[in-house]
């Protein structure tokens, strides 16, 4: 029997149940009426859905988080965005070490499975490292925009308050703020704006990338970056200049007029890098041109980076597609980039990963749509809100609060499967690998 009960909770199926269990436990907490202002009324439903929200780092919400939850509840809050922002398996390991316990093979492969690594080697010093810099980026990000904040806030305590929460959700990619209106308070402030894109693309681009970097200042004359690594940087690059000046011409006849440049261009860039994964906004979401609303839900889909605090099908799954394409186009058997060819099963994962994400992503639009069926809410804007709910990232157009509990289950579910990964979700429903002991013949069929 215990055999079997084994056999059933692979590392992945663990991995899941731990980030349901999280959430289950956060929504307890925030529904309590100690979380809560005096006078307000957070129903279970409501802190179920925040919770799962918190999590999945993703920062969609039904209430209004800066009126409903007092110090104890923002405190929840946070543990809830930093518990799902640097992964449950990276605190397990910390709580591990302080034990002074040995982390055994079994906790190796659940490491290996919340990260998306592919080898058992390094798994402990790469959560060493991820604990350490994910918590020196937000302490200090905190520090300097509490000091900033001060002419801002009336005490020092909001200000330092502010700061660290804001520098704790741009790192995770929250898209949270207990400010009430996002940033779009400084919407003419260049550095609080530059300060949280900085963060935000340092919680997107990835732990190991991250890592890498570290490991480069260190030892710059042997050192050499990983395929990974290369892919990643470039892939994200190129998406944010795609995105910002797609935005910027979008809406340069439109949200733009009157604006002037250093306007037009933070807000392209801030709206193309909050769209990675962070749901952090310096405007209304609804003063944007539809075909924006498209661009930035496009953005959304693919999302942050793999091993990193965002969604999405990911920026390595995106180029390795593109690559495979390129490929293809030129007559070429193998798929290579900067001097190294990609592995077959890794092209096979990229095109599996995409199927799966615009399948779920459709079934769950049409779902949405049944549920709102006679409502006042357009077909472009439960397009936006799922895109966001599934890529981790947290714009919204303002219909969270109004669609029926179905739907927002429906968005929790895509919260939910966007914050532990497709790779992860599918092989927690795989069956295990078998050798066949024979073949059939092999015959071609029309593709196409």
């Amino acid at each position: 029997m215990k055999s079997v009960f084994s056999t059933m909770l692979t590392p992945f199926r663990m991995i899941l149940i731990s980030y349901l269990l999280a959430m289950l436990i956060f929504s307890i907490l925030l529904s309590l009426p100690i979380a809560h202002y005096e006078g307000v009324e957070v129903s279970y439903k409501e802190a179920l859905f925040v919770s799962v929200s918190a999590v999945s780092v993703t920062g969609l919400t039904v209430i209004d988080i800066s009126e409903s939850f007092n110090v104890v509840g923002t405190i929840f809050l946070s543990l809830a965005i930093q518990l799902g922002g640097i992964g449950i398996m990276t605190l397990g390991t910390f709580f591990w070490m302080l034990l002074r316990k040995r982390i055994q093979l079994s906790q190796r492969m659940l490491i290996m499975v919340d990260q998306n690594q592919s080898t058992l080697s390094g798994l402990v010093k790469l959560m060493k490292g991820i604990l350490f810099t994910a918590l020196c980026i937000e302490i200090v990000g905190g520090f300097i925009l509490g000091t900033y904040y001060l002419t801002y806030f009336d005490t020092a305590l909001e200000a330092y308050v502010q700061g660290f929460f804001a520098s704790l959700s741009a790192f995770t990619n929250a898209g949270f703020d207990i400010t009430g209106q996002s940033l779009i308070p400084f919407a003419d402030d260049y550095f609080v704006q530059t300060f949280v894109m900085i963060w935000l693309i340092a919680g997107a681009i990835g732990f190991p990338v991250i890592l890498e970097i570290k490991e480069f200042v260190r030892n710059r004359k042997s050192f050499r970056f990983s395929l990974f690594t290369k892919i990643t940087t470039f892939t994200f690059a190129v998406v944010f200049v795609i995105g910002a000046i797609g935005i910027w011409l979008f809406e340069f006849n439109h949200l733009y007029i009157g604006m002037d440049w250093h306007q037009q261009f933070f807000t392209s860039i801030f709206n193309s890098a909050t769209t990675r994964s962070a749901g952090l906004t310096v405007v209304e979401n609804q003063d944007l041109q539809p075909t924006t609303l498209l661009l930035m839900s496009s953005l959304m889909m693919i999302g942050a980076s793999p091993s990193s605090v965002g969604g999405g099908i990911r920026t390595t799954t995106l180029a390795v597609i593109f690559l495979t394409i390129k490929s293809f186009a030129l007559g070429q058997q193998e798929v290579k980039a900067f001097g190294r060819q990609i592995h077959l099963q890794d092209i096979q994962k990229a095109f599996i990963v995409l199927s799966v994400f615009l399948f779920l992503l459709f079934t769950s639009i049409l779902l949405i749509v049944a549920f709102e069926n006679g409502k006042d809410i357009t077909l472009l804007e439960i397009i936006f809100e799922a895109s966001s709910a599934f890529g981790t990232c947290g714009l919204s157009l303002g219909i969270t609060s109004e669609l029926t509990f179905a739907s927002q289950v429906v968005l929790m579910v895509l919260m939910y499967i966007g914050r532990v990964g497709l790779v992860a979700f599918l092989f927690s429903i795989r069956k295990k690998e078998s050798k066949s002991h024979y073949h059939y013949p092999t015959e071609r069929i029309i593709i196409g």
